[in-house]
Parts: structure tokens; sequence; C-alpha cells
């Protein structure tokens, strides 16, 4: 399998953004997906998660401002942030979960 993440870019503090993350080589239901964001000096952390079953998690910073969602038709995992703040800037990696594959990261940065 492998993940293609994308929809990083620059936006306004308050502003939105919907990070999309693909797989090819298998079917996107079939396994547990996060996303990961790291920071300029700073250890890459979990964001949100998504189980097989749909069961979903966020860390404290995101929740109430962010969702994780299955796009079965494009096979893919989505993560729509909402009210970003510019402490939400970092490159942000899609990963089957517990696993060693990786998306090529996104970068998204929000301006104050």
């Amino acid at each position: 399998v492998q993940l293609q993440a994308s929809g990083g870019g620059l936006v306004q503090a308050g502003g939105s953004l919907r990070l999309s993350c693909v797989a090819s080589g298998s079917t996107s239901n079939s396994y547990a997906i996060a996303w990961y964001r790291q920071a300029p000096g700073k250890m890459r952390g979990l964001v949100a998660r998504i189980s097989i079953t749909g069961v979903t998690s966020y860390a404290d910073s995101v929740k109430g401002r962010s969702t994780i969602s299955r796009d079965n038709a494009k096979n893919s995992v989505d993560l729509q942030m909402n009210s970003l703040k510019p402490e939400d800037t970092a490159v942000y990696y899609c990963n089957r979960y517990g696993t060693g594959v990786w998306g090529q990261g996104t970068q998204v940065t929000v301006s104050s």
C-alpha cells in the first residue's frame, strides 16, 4: 500500500483546510489511518485517527475543530480542519496506523 497526502496550503487564522490521504494498492477502509503533524523543532505528534470500524479520536489541541472521515469513493481518509490557528502550522503526514507506511507530508501554514 502507498499513501498520498494532499490539501495543505497557506491560510489565515480562522480559516479551514481539508487534507486528503489517498491510498493505492489496497482499500483504505481495511485498516486504521492516522494523521500526524510535525512543526519545526518539534517531534511528530498524533492529530487524529480513525479505526477500521470508524471510531475516531483526536488530540486535545484539535478536538472540536477537526474531523477525520473516510471517503470510500476516493479511497481516502480526509482531515477537515476548521478555525485554524498559527500553532497548527506544521507538515501533516498520514500513516497506516501502527505501521511504517507513511504519506509524503503536506505543509499547512496558518498566518496570524
